[in-house]
C-alpha cells in the first residue's frame, strides 16, 4: 500500500501525518512553526521533517496544507501575511519534488480542511459548501460538488479580509480578537498581567463573568453577520464551521442560530444547513491528500 506524507503548514503549528492510500494515519504528530523566522525557515523545517520519515518509510508523495494564498498548479504561495514573513513566492512544490524526487501538491489550508469535510466529512451529502475556520484569523472556502472554487486568480472565499460596518471580519470575530478585547477590559479593571486565552474566558463566561459574557456575544453577533452575507452571494447548501472557537460548540452553536435567524430571511436559513468540522485537527491533512490525489489525477 502506497504511503504519504502530509504537511499542515500553520502560524503557530506544523502538523504532519503518514497517510495510507486508503486514508489511515500511521504517524501523527505537531511541532511549533518558525513562522516569526520567515518562509525560508519554514520551507527548512518543512524539508526536516520529510527528511525524517523518508529514511524511516517508503514515500509516494508529500501533500501540503499550508496558510497563505495558493496557486494549486504551479505549488506556489502567491500572498501571505505578516504571520510568516517573505513566505510568498516560495514554491513549495518545486522545492520538494527537487529534494526528494517524488511527487508534491500543495492547496490553502482552509481549502483543504473545506475538501476534507466534502469528500468524507461533514458537508459529504452537500453539493454546494461553504467552510469556515475560526481561530486566529478567519478562513472560509466555497466548494461546489467536493471541488474548491478557487476564482479569477486564485482567492475565492477569503472572507476574512470582509469589511463589515464593525470593521474587517477576521479583525473583529476571531479567536485573536477576543482574547484582546477580553485582556484589554480586564486590564482596565486592574487585572494587569492575567492570560486570557480562548478556554478560559469560555469557562468564565459559563460561571457568569459579565466581561467575557458579553464579548462573546459580541463576537457570535459579528460572526452571524458575516456568515449571512456569504449566505446570501453564495447560497450554500450547507455551511461548516470549525476553528478554535468551534470546539466551544455547546455554548457557540444555539447563540449562533439565534443570530443567524435574525439576520437571514425564512426562505434562506430554512434552506441552509449549519454544521460543526468533523475532522478538527486533522482537515488540513486530509484534505491536502484528496487534494494531491486529485492533482495527479489531473497532470496525468
Amino acid at each position: 500500500m502506497k504511503q504519504y506524507i502530509c504537511l499542515d503548514i500553520g502560524g503557530t503549528y506544523l502538523k504532519y501525518g503518514i497517510l495510507t492510500s486508503g486514508g489511515r494515519f500511521l504517524v501523527k504528530g505537531k511541532v511549533p512553526t518558525h513562522a516569526e523566522q520567515g518562509g525560508a525557515a519554514v520551507l527548512a523545517q518543512a524539508k526536516g521533517i520529510v527528511v525524517e520519515y523518508r529514511e524511516k518509510k517508503s514515500l509516494d508523495g508529500i501533500c501540503i496544507s499550508t496558510t497563505g494564498m495558493v496557486d494549486p498548479e504551479s505549488g506556489t504561495i502567491v500572498y501571505a501575511s505578516d504571520a510568516v514573513p517573505d513566505y510568498a513566492g516560495i514554491s513549495l512544490k518545486a522545492e520538494m519534488e527537487a529534494a526528494f524526487g517524488i511527487p508534491c501538491e500543495v492547496e490553502n489550508d482552509v481549502n483543504c480542511a473545506g475538501l476534507a469535510e466534502s469528500i468524507s466529512g461533514a458537508g459529504k451529502d452537500s453539493r454546494i459548501n461553504v467552510c469556515l475556520t475560526v481561530g486566529t484569523g478567519i478562513g472560509g472556502c466555497l466548494l461546489v460538488d467536493k471541488k474548491v472554487f478557487h476564482g479569477f486568480s486564485n482567492s475565492a472565499c477569503e472572507i476574512g479580509y470582509l469589511r463589515l460596518t464593525q470593521g474587517e471580519f477576521q479583525r473583529e470575530a476571531s479567536a485573536r480578537a477576543l482574547c484582546a478585547r477580553v485582556s484589554k477590559k480586564k486590564q482596565e479593571k486592574k487585572s494587569i498581567g492575567e492570560r486570557w486565552d480562548g478556554v478560559r474566558i469560555f469557562q468564565a463566561a459559563r460561571e457568569g463573568d459579565r466581561i467575557c459574557t458579553e464579548e462573546i456575544d459580541r463576537l457570535i453577533d459579528i460572526l452571524a453577520l458575516g456568515i449571512a452575507n456569504i449566505c446570501y452571494v453564495v447560497n450554500p447548501e450547507t455551511v461548516i464551521l470549525g476553528g478554535g472557537i468551534m470546539e466551544q460548540k455547546s455554548y457557540v452553536r444555539p447563540r449562533l442560530e439565534k443570530a443567524l435567524m435574525q439576520y437571514l430571511i425564512p426562505q434562506v436559513w430554512k434552506n441552509t444547513k449549519i454544521c460543526m468540522a468533523e475532522y478538527k485537527n486533522d482537515a488540513g491533512m486530509i484534505g491536502a491528500f484528496y487534494h494531491f490525489r486529485a492533482m495527479q489525477k489531473k497532470r496525468k
